[in-house]
């Protein structure tokens, strides 16, 4: 009797027959089994681009299997327990191997199957997850730990960017070279393609395109039968086989790498990614790897390829932010995904869902979000998180609709960012303080002001940028919590010395904005 390897659809990694033949498992004894589930595919919103890439991405992997030897059993079904148990009926093996699930949900149904009453499967073997280098132990017994002290705990395990102990360069990040605003070519009148047109700007390159082959095109023909699904169905371009992902790093490296460091911050109209890998759809589905990607990065500036302020920033995202999200998770899962530390309880706007807003910088986000599934980090940090923080939108309303949206969305890495960092919903356990800013930062980081209707220097009128005013509501509005955290303890003081017909204002004009939100 053979061995079932059900393999899930976040989990597309080339290594499966190493890590099978670990097990003492070959193509003679194993069949691999994929299965889509129509209940998951239609649970959320999921944006089209997201159900794209996983289906196609699957189905070109479970060939790619085929290829090389192994039996395959790729089923469609109305949930994967019905998948499952269809593959058992049908095949009858003597046990299934399931590498652990990166989410706490996932883990909690593959072991709730493994012990149910009934089960079929003589034995359920549940191998641990290879995705990650970080365990929850790795943060230390702090209730805040400290991502650059993780950070550079990675740096010496994985000896990327070190000279022996130390390192490279004397410094473990160069975040005061990475801060730098779009340059003043760009805040001219705004079209997409006149930024790349401008001789003394850096040069924007395209992302490389991969045209939908015929797998591809009959997942979009599903996909548009969707009832449930948002976002953009064409334009779908991303790489869903490794050979391709591998394609696309290496485009990265070659042409946005070198100015991804200083711009990483920046943000500029008609252009979500800029400088911007757009890995990590791909890193999260197991197409590529961390380490690869990794040493790829340290070999261009190693070979003089890129400078080590670039190269550092995006090492710095893949052992350091991306490992540390994963722990933070795995240490607060269940409790993280309901923490709501501020109170915040506002509905989520309908903007969010069809961009109807005067906003520049929100309708520019999220029509990127919607035409491709993406945004850099910046944009959801410091404009679509910020505005929900601000005005005090639920965490979890907020939460759900990035996890749906977003192409690399998945609950370990969505949760920790915009329940923790982005709305400060857990008080201050993945980060130090509440990332709140008035217009005067996106002013400064993006060219969305130019050409909007609100005036970012205004606080008040009619013509005031609506982010001044939320601003200081928020800082009153939280004025115990935020004068008791060293990091925020100044934006009260600054209120507290303001004159109060002045902070009524605001917070007035802030609550009229608010009450005409749909």
């Amino acid at each position: 009797m053979h061995t079932t390897a059900w393999i899930l659809g976040d989990q597309l990694s080339h290594r499966w027959p190493e890590w099978l033949a670990q097990e003492g498992l070959s193509p003679a004894n194993t069949r691999l089994l994929f299965i889509e589930s129509a209940a998951k595919i239609r649970s959320r919103p999921w944006h089209k681009h997201k159900l794209i890439l996983v289906l196609s991405a699957m189905r070109h992997f479970a060939q790619a299997m085929r290829d090389l030897g192994w039996q395959v059993d790729y089923r469609k079904a109305a949930t994967f327990e019905a998948g499952l148990r269809a593959h058992v009926a049908a095949h009858a093996p003597a046990r299934i191997v399931v590498m652990q699930p990166n989410t706490w949900q996932g883990r909690a149904f593959v072991e709730q199957l493994s012990q149910a009453e009934g089960n079929p499967v003589a034995q359920f073997l549940l191998l641990d997850s290879r995705f990650f280098l970080a365990k929850p132990e790795d943060l230390g017994a702090s209730r805040s730990p400290l991502m650059e002290t993780f950070y550079r705990k990675m740096r010496r395990r994985t000896g990327y960017l070190m000279d022996g102990d130390q390192p490279v360069g004397g410094k473990w990040n160069f975040d005061d070279e990475n801060r730098r605003p779009p340059p003043k070519e760009w805040r001219m009148k705004q079209a997409a393609s006149s930024i790349a047109d401008q001789p003394t700007a850096p040069s924007i390159p395209p992302l490389p395109v991969f045209a939908p082959d015929t797998m591809t095109r009959e997942v979009i023909a599903e996909v548009a039968q969707v009832e449930t699904a948002w976002g953009a169905l064409d334009g779908f371009a991303l790489p869903v086989t490794r050979e391709d992902a591998l394609r696309f790093c290496a485009d990265f490296i070659a042409h946005r790498l070198p100015n991804f460091g200083p711009y990483e911050d920046a943000m500029a109209s008609g252009q979500p990614v800029l400088f911007h890998s757009m890995l990590s759809p791909l890193l999260n589905i197991g197409l590529l790897e961390r380490d690869e990607l990794c040493a790829m990065a340290e070999q261009a500036y190693r070979e003089g390829r890129a400078p080590l302020n670039s190269v550092e920033g995006f090492i710095r995202q893949l052992i350091g932010w991306r490992e540390f999200v994963y722990a933070c998770y795995w240490r607060e899962m269940p409790r993280l995904r309901e923490m709501n530390a501020l109170n915040a309880t506002r509905p989520l706007p309908k903007f969010y869902w069809d961009a109807q807003t005067e906003m520049a910088c929100l309708r520019e986000c999220v029509r990127g979000v919607w035409e491709r599934g993406y945004t850099h980090h910046i944009q959801r940090l410091m404009v679509l998180c910020n505005f929900a923080l601000l005005a005090g939108i639920s965490p979890q309303e907020v939460n759900e609709w990035f996890f749906a949206t977003y192409v690399d969305a998945y609950d370990w890495v969505v949760t920790p960012n915009v329940v923790g960092m982005g709305t400060y919903g857990d008080g201050g356990i993945v980060g130090t303080k509440p990332y709140a800013a008035s217009a005067n930062y996106i002013h400064k980081m993006s060219t969305y002001c130019e050409g909007c209707r609100y005036d970012p220097r205004q606080r008040l009128g009619e013509r005031a940028c609506p982010f001044n005013a939320l601003y200081w509501d928020f800082v009153a509005r939280n004025a115990d919590a935020l004068s008791a955290n060293p990091r925020t303890s100044m934006p009260v003081m600054a209120l507290r010395k303001m004159k109060a017909d002045e902070v009524n204002a605001l917070r007035a004009q802030a609550k009229r904005f608010l009450d005409s939100l749909a």
